[in-house]
């Protein structure tokens, strides 16, 4: 199989430089599951906020909203009601100082269900969205594909070199020969990396878990609620609520499962600080959220290879800003445009 370009990964990272690529390439996609989008994307429950990440990320979520707009995979919108027990109050008046668009309001009047006397400040993201995140993945995947990018699944990558002029790789689909490399492997971008004897840079995976609890009186008007110190968040799913306890559990690279404990920490953090009375679950799963040390997104040509570029460290974010990051890492390949050192992958190097 022969490319310009091989895009190793099909989640929304893959799919989204892809499609920008092919564009003006011929493009591989090298997908290591039998189907695209098998792992994080296929399990987020993304949402749209500007007030979620570093600066950097803001402003990269920020640039992909008319793009989101434009392909319809924004919906209808859903408010973000942030809030702080009194022991999280100094990182609410962080939050506030750093992004004056987050209003100050009453938590108790965009969410009657909070118990009285447990939340002494909040903060409202009036333009917080729900993605439709297979939408968003087919429209980039589907749209890759007319642009004539092909798809090899089960093609996990397990060595590769250049010879001075192209990438020669070894695959389970079979050999692969190809101008330019995107590692967009997500949990396995850096065991691509060592495949292709580049260093890897670091990368962490981790496991976050969801729930759908059964709920009386479930209100699709309702916000979104989190606490500030991300110690959980909950949504109206259909006639259920959708549940996390915002875990960071460390994890190798795997088909990420929920684990019980988990589940039962989130439902009683959500029973503390609301009245809703969780009790019985409906489904549960998990995905793995896979963050660079600093957690910031990795993009851009390495120095450490000639033709390897990357897209990978997404985190939490890689939904919500994947527009901006899939153009992003197609002007680096083709030299149209370097990455801010804070998200390029050079600073590891």
């Amino acid at each position: 199989m022969r490319a310009d370009v091989a895009v190793v990964g099909a989640g929304m990272a893959g799919v989204s430089v892809a499609y920008e690529l092919a564009a003006g390439h011929t493009v591989l996609l090298l997908e290591r599951e039998s189907q695209p989008a098998y792992h994080t994307t296929g399990r987020s429950a993304a949402m749209f906020l500007e007030s979620y990440g570093s600066p950097d990320v803001r402003r990269l979520t920020a640039e992909s909203r008319a793009v989101l707009e434009r392909t319809g995979t924004l919906q209808a919108p859903r408010p973000m009601l942030w809030v702080a027990p009194p022991a999280q109050m100094p990182r609410l008046e962080a939050m506030a100082a750093a992004q004056p668009a987050l209003a100050r309001v009453t938590a108790a009047e965009h969410y009657s269900a909070l118990r009285p006397g447990w939340c002494a400040g909040a903060l409202l993201e009036t333009g917080a969205r729900e993605i439709d995140v297979l939408g968003l993945h087919q429209h980039y995947l589907g749209g890759a594909r007319r642009r004539g990018a092909e798809v090899r699944t089960n093609a996990v990558v397990s060595a590769g070199k250049f010879d001075g002029e192209r990438w020669e790789l070894a695959t389970s689909a079979g050999p692969v020969t190809a101008t330019s490399v995107v590692n967009a492997a997500g949990a396995w971008a850096d065991e691509v990396a060592v495949a292709l004897g580049v260093p890897p840079v670091g990368l962490r995976p981790l496991r976050r878990t969801a729930a759908v609890a059964r709920c009386e009186g479930v209100d699709r008007a309702w916000p979104i609620v989190a606490d500030v110190g991300e110690t959980f968040y909950f949504r109206p799913e259909g006639a259920g609520v959708l549940v996390s306890p915002a875990d960071e559990t460390p994890s190798e690279p795997c088909d990420a499962r929920p684990a019980e404990l988990d589940v039962a920490l989130a439902i009683d953090r959500v029973n503390e600080a609301t009245t809703l009375g969780l009790r019985s679950v409906q489904t549960a799963w998990a995905g793995l959220r896979t963050f660079a040390p600093d957690r910031e997104p990795v993009v851009g040509a390495d120095p450490a290879a000639p033709r390897l570029f990357w897209l990978a460290g997404q985190g939490g974010f890689g939904i919500q800003a994947a527009p901006a990051l899939g153009r992003l890492a197609a002007a680096t390949v083709t030299g149209s445009e370097e990455p801010a050192p804070a998200v390029s992958v050079a600073r590891f190097r």
